[in-house]
């Protein structure tokens, strides 16, 4: 059954009734972007190595807070396991990249089944303080087994294995930034998948009307634990792409900030879409390292003088804008809604 246009139809709405699963623009411009970016700026790809370790855990924050609608603050704790569960197998000796990935993805998924399970049975403040406290739980944790993680030193003596046991880790960072691209590439293919599937939409569902969706008997608990756990697994990989690429774990990546970064980058982007993940990440980093270069003592204020711009004029992130453009300019040609 096709779904109706009304005059009340959202422009939001109305974009996401043409063919959500056919592939489009935004889902091929960005790999296409990041793939030229290797040749065009060789001498940033550390920043852009960072700036995809970024999407793909912003990517993580929006399953579960864009399609889930599932508010938290303390994302960070499964970026920060990833980072800490891949840097101490490689300090002990298994550094094999993709083994590292591996065993990030399966802690932190676990980890985020087992919070998922407990603090999912709250809901609004309750909620938001849960995860902020899990958060800092764990990185009082890390701070305090300095003898495994280093501690306030960070972890170091990682010895990372060559890339499929053919590619160095270069100076430069070209197999960093490539290793990062594919791991980024294929963190979206899941998620585009996961969001498509019926499992997907009843998530959806759910974030618009929960009480509806348990009214019709779907197991709405069940399908938030999943998803906390599928997001934790990703934000688990993120992190530790991070610590593999830089061969060095820092405590900051159990830090409230992170958490709030992530979640500022995935509100400029836009969330509920996958794609806000591309704009506000790069928009965030690229922003943040151009103006600590213009103005070091500064920059914050510049920093967050241009956030409150865009949430005041692109409400719904810029993905969000574009949104309201196009439907505007469409709107006289299907009759002139409102």
């Amino acid at each position: 059954m096709t779904p109706q246009m009304t005059p009340h139809a959202t422009p939001r709405a109305i974009l996401d009734i043409a063919g959500r699963d056919r592939l489009t623009v935004l889902d091929v411009a960005p790999w296409l972007i990041a793939a030229g970016a290797f040749f065009v700026f060789p001498t940033y790809l550390g920043l852009g190595t960072q700036i995809l370790v970024m999407v793909l855990f912003a990517l993580s924050l929006d399953l579960l807070l864009g399609y889930a609608g599932v508010v938290t603050l303390g994302h960070a704790a499964f970026f920060g396991l990833g980072a800490y569960s891949a840097g101490i197998l490689a300090v002990h000796g298994a550094g094999d990249p993709l083994l590292g990935l591996g065993v990030a993805a399966l802690l932190s998924g676990v980890a985020g089944l087992a919070c998922g399970a407990v603090i999912l049975r709250t809901q609004g403040l309750t909620l938001l303080m849960l995860t902020l406290g899990i958060l800092l739980m764990l990185a009082e944790l890390a701070n305090r087994a300095a003898w495994l993680t280093g501690g306030a030193d960070g972890l170091q003596g990682m010895q990372v294995g060559k890339l499929l046991g053919l590619f160095d880790w270069d100076v430069l960072g070209h197999t960093a930034y490539l290793y990062s691209l594919a791991v980024a590439l294929l963190g979206f293919v899941v998620s585009r998948r996961i969001v498509m599937s019926p499992f997907g939409r009843s998530l959806t569902g759910i974030r618009e009307n929960r009480v509806r969706m348990e009214a019709i008997g779907a197991s709405v608990n069940a399908r938030l634990i999943a998803v906390y756990g599928i997001s934790a697994a990703l934000a688990g990989v993120a992190g530790a792409l991070n610590a593999q690429t830089n061969q060095f774990v820092a405590l900051n990546v159990l830090s409230f900030e992170l958490s709030g970064a992530v979640l500022i980058m995935l509100i400029l982007g836009g969330t509920g879409r996958l794609h806000g993940a591309f704009v506000g990440a790069p928009l965030y980093m690229i922003a943040s390292d151009w103006l600590s270069r213009l103005d070091p003592t500064y920059w914050y204020f510049w920093l967050g003088t241009l956030l409150i711009a865009l949430v005041m004029f692109a409400r719904g992130g810029v993905l969000g804008l574009r949104d309201q453009i196009v439907a505007r300019r469409a709107a006289p040609r299907q009759g002139g809604w409102t």
